[in-house]
């Protein structure tokens, strides 16, 4: 079972079990925990950002099962039994993933707070689609709000991280 009850002084907490960046995962929620809060609070991830808490600027990007999720607008105990991707998940040790990369060698990103959210974003774009033209990305990107670098280093980061990636006949999630 992913999600199970159990009382603590005053109120109901609920264990959550998730999988998260290939590792099993557990810990406590009261059932209006927000999954951003549970993956920052109770698991200690911070790399994901909470910026409007609205699910407006999607600084808060996780993959679940694959799919882009803002998680300012999901549960915790939503996700039980979930397969949950971070940004933390990315890179290999000190390795950099190749979408890491570009974004840094395309000078995609400034005060870097959106980059989390963008950079799980970009992962799901190229497992699906290896090769987006300039308009795919942006249309894909439409929902990440960057406010410090604009737009065009972020679009030459998803050129250059697929191109990466293609090269090394990987997805993004292979690499």
């Amino acid at each position: 079972m992913s999600v199970q009850e159990t009382s603590t002084d005053a109120q109901d907490d609920l264990v959550v079990q998730v999988r998260v960046n290939g590792e099993s995962r557990r810990g406590f929620a009261e059932p209006r925990t927000l999954l951003s809060d549970f993956l920052r609070h109770e698991l200690g991830l911070t790399g994901t950002h909470v910026g409007c808490e609205h699910g407006v600027c999607g600084a808060c990007t996780v993959l679940i099962d694959g799919e882009p999720v803002r998680s300012c607008l999901m549960f915790a105990v939503q996700a039980g039994g979930k397969e949950i991707e971070t940004v933390e998940g990315l890179a290999k040790g000190a390795e950099m993933h190749p979408i890491q990369q570009a974004f840094q060698e395309n000078h995609a990103l400034q005060c870097a707070f959106c980059t989390p959210g963008f950079l799980m974003t970009v992962s799901a774009l190229l497992d699906t689609n290896p090769d987006p033209s300039e308009d795919e990305i942006r249309e894909y990107l439409s929902g990440n709000v960057c406010r410090c670098t604009g737009y065009v280093g972020i679009v030459a980061a998803v050129q250059s991280a697929a191109k990466k990636l293609r090269d090394q006949g990987g997805t993004a999630d292979e690499r």
